[in-house]
């Protein structure tokens, strides 16, 4: 829910607890970040131990933002962009790809975490010539989102809505399609989608292991979904090529060193006609 309390007067009242494992720092600690503790990692590697892949997947799911914000900002020319569960700032966030490329951008950033909240000041340096800003808002509560990034984003320009790795967290698909089809409606046409979440195809027994273990460790709950369930999430909208695929088979960048495998990833980005 919505909250009219600063990311700075909240972040000196959120008390961490170290003592229980974190979604957000466990996933923090796979992609190399240092916003973890002891507890964070060794879930992270008891997951790393019956689901070796996983670490591959936040590694590829990251690349794939950077890929995506990238040809937004770039060939697309979008210049505003509704980051939806963003999670610990680690490297290359939104923002940072987006002002690289055109520093006019304006990113609203949205999570209801409070650990990710008391973080919120390092989301926020953006380009002096754009603007980045947080609000404290949950997914599952699409009208308060809009309402409040009407304040920092015009709806009646272009905006692209990033959905990396956050829906798996709606483990209800009803619920899921719902919100994300609200969030999607409400944007004008030109705008786009970009999704990525876990899928249980290409390895399953090792996802079915990570799922619930992941679960069962007290971390927000998540639902992996088929290729063809994430494909649903972009009905109404003209699917860019390579369409729905495996993470590191969206457009990877021809530095890439082998060819890329599929991995336990699935992701697309979508234009609203």
């Amino acid at each position: 829910m919505a909250s009219d309390s600063t990311p700075t007067d909240r972040a000196h009242s959120v008390t961490v607890d170290t003592s229980v494992p974190h979604s957000a720092r466990i996933w923090n600690y796979w992609l190399g970040g240092k916003d973890n503790y002891p507890v964070d990692r060794e879930v992270g590697e008891q997951i790393l131990r019956v689901a070796p892949v996983v670490g591959e997947i936040a590694r590829v799911s990251r690349a794939f933002l950077v890929r995506a914000v990238s040809h937004l900002a770039g060939e697309a020319g979008v210049r505003q962009f509704l980051d939806v569960g963003t999670g610990l700032p680690t490297s290359n966030n939104t923002h940072e790809v987006a002002q690289s490329l055109a520093p006019e951008s304006r990113i609203v950033y949205v999570d209801n975490d409070p650990l990710v909240l008391a973080h919120a000041r390092a989301l926020l340096v953006g380009a002096p010539e754009g603007f980045t800003t947080y609000l404290d808002a949950d997914l599952r509560e699409p009208e308060n989102i809009l309402r409040a990034a009407a304040d920092t984003l015009d709806f009646e320009q272009p905006i692209a809505l990033m959905l990396m790795g956050s829906v798996e967290h709606v483990t209800d698909d009803e619920e899921a399609y719902s919100v994300v089809s609200r969030l999607v409606d409400a944007l004008p046409s030109g705008s786009y989608l970009v999704f990525n979440d876990a899928t249980n195809v290409v390895h399953p027994e090792e996802m079915a292991k990570l799922e619930q273990l992941w679960n069962s460790e007290g971390s927000a709950a998540i639902a992996q979904r088929t290729p063809e369930g994430i494909a649903h999430f972009f009905k109404g909208l003209e699917l860019l090529e390579p369409g729905v695929v495996s993470t590191p088979l969206w457009r990877p960048d021809s530095t890439d060193i082998g060819e890329p495998r599929a991995v336990d990833a699935f992701c697309g980005v979508g234009r609203k006609p």
